[in-house]
């Protein structure tokens, strides 16, 4: 798994590309501790790149939600092939994810326009 960082109209956006599975996992919970640190306020994971996530990898992303959720950070996962959709269907996730099918679709529903 790889990743890169973007910041973009008010949102920090973490682009993967890669299997997120049992020998990637540690690697993206200390990329998303490192953001959980920094307390973002709101954070894009872009999985154009990810064709296949195990249990370890949506226990990973399930952690982060929790720790954004302690300081009111929002998340979002976006291009989100069918194969990884239907493995959160299955799992139930996508009810307890933000998943949006592009970043213009996110950063509309996560940022608030100016004066609102």
């Amino acid at each position: 798994m790889q990743t890169r960082e973007l910041s973009e109209n008010g949102m920090h956006i973490l682009v993967l590309d890669g299997e997120i599975d049992l020998a990637c996992s540690p690697e993206l919970r200390e990329v998303l501790q490192v953001q959980a640190k920094a307390r973002r306020p709101v954070l894009v994971l872009d999985f154009a790149g990810v064709n296949y996530v195990d249990s370890s990898g949506l226990a990973t992303l399930i952690e982060y939600v929790r720790k954004a959720q302690a300081f009111g950070g929002s998340f979002a996962l976006v291009n989100v092939s069918a194969r990884v959709q239907t493995i959160f269907d299955l799992v139930r996730l996508s009810e307890f994810l933000s998943i949006f099918p592009t970043l213009a679709d996110a950063r509309a529903a996560l940022i608030a326009p100016p004066g609102a």
